[in-house]
């Protein structure tokens, strides 16, 4: 299998994800703006996104696939299909009786989410509401983590890639044909959720029948398999949750400030998003498999040469991404969101964010490289504790920070903690001796620097005023930020061209 290849082909897949997942932000922030009828959907779908995270593809996938890989190369058929039948069981159970709590608990999970909403009656019952339609979405989602985990340990990662384009869909075609006929219309969005998980499930079941490793009834809570899953999925719900956490804590704080402070936080998170699962999590996916084999096969050279070719993808990719989201960050806003009901102001109070997210974009994207090398080994209890730290450290930092800097602080502590994230578990990969670097990084960060400073000045220049994009047309904006995210581009990657990179040196060729 062709590394390079895989990871091309799942980020295009993520790409259109996200290119969808803008249009699905574009409508809603041209339907409902950035008030109390967004503030109370964005609180109510982050509690069952939340669980997703912690329950589904995060905790459960870096648990689950490290295993799969083992029986699959170590034992029979047999077995490895018994295993899928009664993990599948067992998951389905225990996020099926999660999902009925959540229901149920609405009303205590919003107070302790948002309790700043409790002082607004009418806000706090209507997301009461959204989060009772949106939370068994956290079902759907484990099913499908579940899918995903096998499809990709059997190599086929475009599936589970175009995935999440159907909660896009869903969400487009709900809010633009459906809001009318629900009061209030807000309303439409929950019911998005809830028939996206439908859709994403239902798409990856007949995948999974055509390998033949549809999941089949087969509750055993005892078998020695299941036990070892859940043994290290327990630790892994924090480790790997840890910016999720944050994020809930966050609305906590943002609860309290100015009404339509946590729309600002979403809209610059999601676009924060975008090279964060157009790199990081198509890294993360395609890794975890290959290291998990590379370590069952006692391959120690081979894990740490899968390691340092993520971290030189990371580094190549991520830090342009992090000073375009920061330079451009009006004229992305602008021309993404400012529409409708999304006035000027929202433009500006979201930006701050956004530039403040930027800033932890590399460390955001390193832990999904990182973490995987000590999943793959089923080594839990480190980035359990990294995560600890991390969590500790976001708080801290948002007491710091949220007086001077309001939401933009919040979203500052996110991305310096994911740094410190990063670093900790770059550390403990070093001294373990898991992780053995390849020669060539001082060279190689060297051109990186050099191609940043060219496509720094390209974007500034390119640019213009912050005050021409907030008052420019539609189309104007959109022909601009082409041309400047083309041209930016351009520079960066004909600077490294000409200082020596080629495509090939990436290349990295692994057995299925």
């Amino acid at each position: 299998m062709n590394l390079l290849r895989t990871l091309a082909t799942v980020s295009s897949l993520t790409l259109l994800s996200r290119i969808l997942g803008f249009v699905r932000d574009f409508v809603i922030a041209r339907a409902f703006g950035a008030g109390m009828l967004t503030d109370a959907f964005f609180v109510a779908f982050r509690l069952p996104n939340l669980l997703r995270r912690m329950f589904a593809e995060g905790a459960f996938s870096q648990a689950f696939v490290p295993l799969l890989a083992e029986y699959r190369n170590q034992r029979e058929a047999a077995e490895t299909r018994r295993l899928v039948d009664r993990v599948a069981t067992a998951l389905f159970l225990v996020v099926l009786l999660i999902a009925a709590l959540g229901i149920i608990g609405a009303p205590l999970l919003v107070y302790v989410s948002a309790p700043g909403f409790a002082a607004d009656a009418d806000k706090f019952a209507l997301t009461v509401t959204l989060t009772r339609i949106t939370f068994p979405y956290i079902l759907f989602m484990a099913l499908v983590a579940l899918a995903a985990g096998i499809l990709n340990t059997w190599s086929r990662f475009a599936l589970p890639a175009f995935t999440p384009v159907l909660l896009n869909l869903s969400f487009i075609g709900m809010a633009l044909f459906a809001a009318p006929y629900f009061d209030p219309p807000v309303l439409a969005l929950a019911w998005a959720v809830f028939l996206g998980g439908i859709l994403q499930l239902a798409i990856q079941l007949p995948a999974l029948k055509r390998i033949g490793i549809l999941p089949r009834f087969d509750f055993a809570p005892g078998d020695p398999g299941v036990r070892r899953v859940l043994s290290l999925m327990a630790p892994a719900v924090l480790g790997v949750s840890v910016a999720q956490i944050s994020l809930l804590i966050n609305t906590i704080f943002a609860s309290f400030l100015a009404s339509g402070s946590v729309s600002w936080l979403y809209y610059a998170d999601r676009l924060m998003e975008f090279p964060a699962g157009l790199l990081g999590a198509a890294l993360g996916t395609i890794l975890l498999p290959s290291l998990s084999k590379a370590h069952t096969d006692g391959d120690p050279q081979e894990f740490s040469a899968l390691l340092d070719w993520g971290l030189r993808l990371t580094f190549l990719l991520t830090i342009p991404a992090a000073v375009g989201l920061a330079l451009l960050a009006v004229p992305m806003i602008a021309t993404l969101f400012q529409h409708g009901a999304f006035t000027v102001e929202d433009v500006l109070q979201t930006r701050t964010a956004l530039v403040a997210y930027s800033i932890g974009l590399i460390g955001l994207i390193l832990v999904k490289v990182l973490a995987p090398g000590f999943y793959a080994r089923q080594d839990i209890r480190t980035p359990v504790r990294i995560a600890l730290l991390t969590l500790a450290a976001t708080q801290a930092m948002n007491l710091i920070f949220i007086v001077p800097f309001k939401h933009a602080g919040l979203a500052l502590a996110i991305g310096l903690a994911s740094c410190l994230n990063a670093a900790m578990l770059f550390c403990g990969l070093r001294q373990r001796q898991t992780y053995l670097p390849q020669p060539g990084w001082l060279a190689f960060g060297l051109k990186i620097g050099v191609a940043i400073a060219v496509l720094s000045l390209t974007l500034w220049f390119g640019m213009g005023r912050e005050a021409d994009w907030l008052a420019a047309t539609a189309l104007t904006r959109i022909l601009h930020l082409s041309a400047l995210v083309t041209g930016g581009g351009l520079a960066y990657f004909a600077t490294l061209w000409l200082l020596g990179f080629r495509a090939g040196d990436f290349r990295r060729q692994t057995r299925n």
